[in-house]
């Protein structure tokens, strides 16, 4: 699972795609809209994957996609919709894919992040693109409370299983299924996301070591 690469060749772009079409259920209100370090969670995440500078930036919303659409109005980004978000988050998956495939068909990956993880850095996702480029063909996944998940990168040779996901499924299915491939980067913080009251006040109490 390499592939070759020239010593002159620039590197093929990796898309990033920041999922953010859920309707926050569990939180009651919009996390997308929570206020964070002068931003919003969206617009947080949004800068972070647009700064990340590897490839096109896609934001798939869903939920409220008119008015978080006012949050991106600015931004280097495309702005996708799932229509069908209520169905789980492999469809937003498959949006982002297929926005990222259209963008940048030679595309070497997509990189997937959250909206609800506003610890996750520009540095980080970088580091994330480092590793692929280091280790062509093998899922790249950050570790953190004794499982990998997002931000997550998935190789083009696993685009297939992508576009197969239905439901709440996740790039976590695609992570377990190919486990002895997936390079790890650990990422302790990853374990403050945003899905109760009491999870934003962890955040916002949050001190890194």
């Amino acid at each position: 699972m390499s592939r070759a690469q020239g010593p002159d060749s620039d590197p093929e772009p990796v898309a990033v795609a920041v999922l953010a079409a859920g309707g926050s259920s569990r939180l009651g209100r919009a996390k997308q809209l929570i206020e964070w370090r002068g931003d919003t969670l969206l617009r947080w995440a949004a800068k972070t994957a647009s700064s990340a500078a590897c490839g096109p930036a896609v934001v798939v919303l869903g939920a409220r996609a008119l008015r978080l659409r006012r949050e991106l109005a600015d931004l280097p980004v495309k702005i996708v919709i799932n229509d069908y978000w209520q169905d789980g988050l492999a469809g937003s998956i498959r949006t982002a894919l297929a926005a990222a495939r259209s963008l940048a068909p030679e595309s070497s990956g997509i990189l997937l992040t959250l909206t609800d993880q506003p610890l996750v850095s520009v540095e980080l996702l970088r580091e994330l693109v480092d590793l692929h480029r280091r280790h062509p063909g093998c899922p790249i996944a950050c570790a953190y409370a004794g499982t990998v998940g997002a931000p997550a990168l998935i190789p083009r040779e696993l685009f297939a299983e992508l576009d197969e996901l239905e439901g709440d499924s996740g790039a976590r299915a695609v992570l377990r299924r190919h486990r002895r491939e997936v390079i790890e980067l650990p990422f302790p913080a990853g374990a403050h996301d945003v899905d109760t009251e009491s999870d934003l006040d962890d955040l916002i109490n949050h001190r890194d070591p």
